[in-house]
């Protein structure tokens, strides 16, 4: 396909490579888990993710399937046996299950992690390297910008399935209740607000923001950061730019989105990403979501009308999305640690065709994401499902000028986290918060000794 921003999407920084003080390998030792190494007997090894087994009735069916398909694909051929085990998604991003499974020595074989939460893993050293596994063919079949975030030294910890920008979705029927067209979809803050008041009703927000601390949420509020200039941390790696004017504007806007009383104190369903139970439902006319999005609607509420836009801009701003997704890894204090990693590089990570395709199908038709993987786009049904539609809107105006998701020990995540949850929703001053979280950022950074920031 002849598509530039498909084929070029967004390269690391190396500058943003923030090396921290101290020896790098040395980190993956670091007594964040106490973990136990099993049999490598092991006949059965658990995969925890929150896609399937899914009788919840609140997911994706073809996404349930595809994770059914893949793990009964590897049990037709191999002695040792996977089993799918489903956590909600709410705790699973939100909860404290999967780091308490090994902080106790009880985590699961094989999992999947966003690069928000790579360090937790890597720094607590229960990342089984994948490496090996991997012909360099196949290592650089993933686009740089995907991988490096999950690699330490050079070897691959992690191994992406996805790639998942942030957009603005809204209802046509709401536009068209509030006499709107698509001439009026926003393209400023100032602008975004104001439409948003003009869709607000008794019954209805005009835009909703995930209001649930976790890392979704930060994940969800970079960009607007990033578009004002801010950051969490200077490329020094020992200043952040918390206090940037981008990054208090940034507050400032999820702040008076609720103040004003046209985004919600409280989202529904699973979260802010649960298209289904926000904007379908009417509960709001906007809302800030991913790419993965297209493809609970299409399956969901296929009758549903509905448009995508680019993440509005303040004045002055330089148009920018965060490119996130989940990656495959194994523990590597699991059962069968080497037979994990095998799964994982035998799923997404080889260069025989059924790997491949197995990407493909996950990005075009189980869930609607860009895809990791350059081969990918030599599949011509990959190739026309980004030709068109909705796939098509995120790989030519959307993808463009995105930014992979940063990967921050919990400590900078929290700092931040706190932040937005104290201008959102309890009212502090953004400067204020904005100052305190730069403070604790500066704190940590000061003696940080682990994996780069990346």
């Amino acid at each position: 396909m002849g598509d530039r921003s498909l084929i070029d999407l967004p390269k690391v920084n190396r500058r943003r490579l923030l090396k921290a003080s101290g020896a790098v390998g040395g980190a993956l030792t670091m007594p964040y888990f106490f973990t136990r190494r099993g049999s490598a007997q092991a006949k059965k090894l658990s995969f925890w993710q929150f896609y399937s087994p899914n009788s919840s009735g609140t997911g994706v069916a073809t996404q349930d399937q595809w994770f059914q398909d893949t793990v009964k694909a590897w049990n037709d051929q191999n002695e040792t046996q996977v089993e799918l085990v489903f956590t909600p998604v709410a705790d699973y991003l939100n909860g404290s299950k999967l780091q308490t499974a090994f902080a106790s020595g009880e985590g699961p074989d094989i999992f999947i992690i966003s690069p928000g939460d790579f360090l937790r893993y890597a720094n607590g050293g229960v990342l089984q390297d994948l490496t090996p596994h991997m012909d360099q063919a196949a290592i650089d079949d993933f686009y740089e910008g995907v991988i490096a975030s999950r690699m330490v030294d050079n070897k691959v910890y992690a191994l992406p399935m996805e790639v998942e920008p942030m957009a603005m979705y809204y209802s046509v029927e709401a536009f068209d209740s509030a006499g709107l067209t698509e001439a009026d979809v926003p393209t400023t803050w100032e602008q975004l607000l104001a439409v948003a008041e003009k869709l607000t009703t008794d019954e209805r927000f005009g835009v909703l923001f995930e209001t649930i601390p976790g890392y979704y949420q930060n994940f969800t509020w970079y960009p607007f950061m990033w578009q004002g200039g801010g950051d969490f941390v200077a490329e020094d790696g020992k200043t952040s730019k918390m206090r940037e004017p981008g990054s208090v504007a940034a507050l400032k806007l999820w702040q008076d989105a609720v103040n004003k009383g046209i985004a919600p104190r409280e989202v529904l369903g699973n979260g802010g990403g649960d298209i289904g139970a926000n904007l379908v439902s009417g509960y709001c006319a906007m809302q800030n979501v991913g790419i993965w999005a297209l493809s609970d609607l299409k399956v969901n509420n296929p009758d549903f009308k509905y448009g995508v836009f680019k993440l509005p801009l303040p004045d002055g701003g330089t148009y920018t999305t965060d490119l996130g997704g989940w990656a495959f890894c194994a523990n590597s204090k699991g059962q069968d640690p080497e037979t994990a990693a095998k799964f994982c590089v035998w799923a997404l990570g080889s260069t025989a065709a059924d790997s491949v395709q197995r990407v493909a199908d996950w990005c075009t038709s189980a869930k609607s994401d860009m895809p990791p993987r350059k081969s990918v786009l030599e599949n011509d049904a990959a190739k026309a499902a980004y030709a068109e539609g909705g796939l098509k809107v995120f790989a030519e105006q959307i993808l463009p000028g995105g930014r992979a998701e940063p990967r921050l020990p919990p400590e900078v995540y929290k700092a931040v986290s706190d932040a937005i949850q104290a201008t959102q929703l309890g009212g502090s001053d953004p400067v204020k918060a904005a100052d305190t979280a730069a403070t604790q950022i500066e704190t940590f950074l000061a003696t940080y000794k682990g994996v780069p920031i990346l």
